[in-house]
Formats: C-alpha cells, structure tokens, sequence
C-alpha cells in the first residue's frame, strides 16, 4: 500500500449511523486528489491541472452528501473545508446536536452508540437502524427497542419549557444513561 504521502486534511463526522473519518489527498505538484472514507477509497484523480476546486461523495448508510472544497490562500498554500449537506462541519454539527440524541453505553462489556433522530423518531444503534415501538404514556412517549439481550425506551416528555422543548432520555433496565457530547 502506497504511503499516503500527500495527506492534506482529516475530518471525523458523527452521523446516525457512526462517526466516520474523511482523509484527503492533495499532490500540489501533480493536482493529485483522492477522497478516503472509513479508509476506503471514494474518489482517486491522478492528474488535474486546476489544483483549486471541489470534490463531492457521499458519506455513510444515509449517502448524506459531502464535499470539500480546496481553496488557494495565497502563493501555494491551500484551505480545505468540508461540508456536509451544504453546510460547513462546524454548521453541520451544531444543527445535528437539535436535531438528535446520542448516548454511547457498555453493556456487557460492548460499546454502543445509539443515536435518536427527533424528526423522524429514527433509532440507530452501531450503524443498525433499529426495530422500534413506540406508545403512549401518561407523562409523553416511550420508544421501545432491544440491543442485544437488553430491552432500552427512550422517555420523551416535555419540559414544560417552550424553549427546551421535549427531553428524551435513554433508559436501559432501570438505569438511565447520560447522553454524550459529540
């Protein structure tokens, strides 16, 4: 395997189904430009004789849409930003954090990610859209789902605050998990 010589840029983007790593290859000499993701090769191009320029892929079981833009700062020094659905990473993230819940939990001893999409009420867990109930219950919703041998609800209720909004909490067993900041 080829030394990834002309490694310009590395992103970790956290969506539903997992955070993934983008890798970008920039040849400044050669206008060389290859586009990693989870290690994988998406895009490879030998020879470009714009070495400013975008490229665009997808990313993850959702194909959400990404590119990265390269950018010449001044001489022959270049900016790469990605974006995700159109908008900056930065962007990108702070909206997901409205959009969504992602608690990481050991049970045992496996690492999990489960990640709520509040819109659509979507449970992902390790990349696996789950099976989910959903009821209702006095105090809002339970969304019922299993991961592994454990059966996990996600509570929803209201805050009784217009500006929180709904809470939604993970329960797994009798113990409630707090949710992580990514």
């Amino acid at each position: 395997l080829e030394k990834m010589t002309d490694l310009v840029a590395v992103w970790e983007v956290a969506l539903s189904d997992g955070v993934h790593k983008i890798e970008f290859e920039h040849g400044t000499t050669s206008g060389k430009r290859v586009v990693y993701v989870d290690g994988k090769e998406e895009i490879r191009k030998e020879w470009m004789f714009k070495l400013v320029g975008k490229e665009t892929f997808t990313v993850g079981a959702s194909k959400t849409k990404a590119t990265i833009n390269i950018d010449a700062v001044s001489g022959f020094a270049y900016e790469y930003t990605l974006e995700i659905n159109g908008k900056s990473l930065k962007k990108y993230m702070e909206n997901r954090s409205k959009t969504t819940n992602t608690w990481i939990l050991s049970l045992g001893g496996t690492e999990y990610r489960v990640v709520l999409e509040k819109d659509t009420m979507d449970v992902w867990c390790n990349g696996q859209k789950m099976e989910t109930a959903g009821e209702f219950v006095e105090d809002g919703t339970e969304t019922h789902f299993s991961v592994g041998d454990y059966s996990c609800c996600i509570k929803a209720v209201s805050s009784g605050k217009r500006k929180e909004g709904i809470i939604h909490t993970l329960i797994v067993g009798d113990r409630e998990i707090p949710e992580a900041v990514e």
